[in-house]
């Protein structure tokens, strides 16, 4: 049995349905039409349509409001007469005159207003020696010679020469052939980087393997920027003096400074090491 479909009017016997595309499709024009033929339309057909349209008037007249509203803003905005800024505490700076280069213009000169001492000979910024030490040497230091002094030499090398480190300079000198001091001026390319080197150098000071300790700061230095070790426990080896090392490490802007101060008899004074961390800051 087929099914049976409900449709307002029967087609008449042979009468053929309409193709598709020829299919009269317009709800109006449909309404309209069951109107004159005395059949109710749908209860929801003709106030559907109707809330479409309201909510499309609606939004078109809320972004008519805004566009509206800022271009207002706009036009306002513009006929105003700019805030003047508040005047200068000092109304005439003093500034270099300006020359021109000669023989004698170097960067320097010509980055007058920017150059700083570190950026000049980093080796003139070392500490000198004592009166009657034995210098060693003064001067600036190679990459690889530095890094020679670390337990894994080829690890440090590859670290610092990896852009770290824009230059070194150093200087070391022997008291009384007991003393020996090593003083060491590490400059890096920007301050992170020197911060990191001299966090990662303080770090591992206070193990046992070390210094053994938490030290102290150094006077006159933000927390964090400058401590000074001195060994708790004597290095001693058959046939050799009892040997106690000293350190100190600190940072003044891009550069990290290093003292390593060892004493053949065993007896450091922490304060002398202080006292040549502070003079050494002093030139930095």
């Amino acid at each position: 049995m087929e099914h049976e479909q409900t449709l307002p009017e029967q087609r008449k016997e042979g009468e053929t349905a309409p193709e598709p595309d020829t299919l009269d499709l317009d709800p109006v024009a449909d309404a309209d039409a069951d109107a004159d033929a005395g059949v109710a339309p749908a209860a929801d057909a003709a106030p559907r349509r109707r809330r479409g349209r309201t909510t499309l008037l609606i939004a078109g007249a809320a972004v008519l409001g805004v566009l509206a509203g800022t271009v207002t803003g706009y036009a306002v905005q513009y006929h105003r007469e700019p805030t003047p800024l508040a005047p200068l505490a000092q109304q005439k700076l003093v500034t270099p005159k300006a020359l021109a280069p000669d023989d004698a213009t170097t960067n320097k000169t010509i980055n007058a207003n920017r150059w700083h001492k570190t950026d000049d000979d980093l080796s003139k910024l070392l500490i000198e020696a004592p009166g009657g030490a034995k210098v060693a040497g003064a001067g600036y230091e190679s990459l690889d010679f530095y890094s020679a002094a670390f337990e894994e030499p080829d690890r440090a090398f590859r670290f610092l020469a990896n852009g770290n480190v824009r230059r070194l300079a150093s200087t070391a000198w022997v008291v009384d052939d007991r003393v020996f001091v090593d003083v060491h001026l590490v400059q890096f390319n920007d301050f992170k980087e020197a911060d990191d080197y001299q966090k990662g150098q303080a770090a591992y000071m206070p193990g046992k393997k070390y210094a053994g300790n938490d030290g102290v700061t150094i006077p006159g230095v933000p927390s964090g920027l400058g401590h000074v070790w001195v060994d708790s426990e004597l290095d001693e080896e058959p046939g050799y003096y009892p040997v106690r090392q000293g350190r100190a490490i600190a940072r003044r802007g891009d550069i990290v400074m290093e003292i390593f101060y060892v004493e053949n008899r065993g007896k450091v004074s922490e304060s002398d090491v202080i006292d040549l961390a502070k003079r050494q800051l002093e030139r930095l």
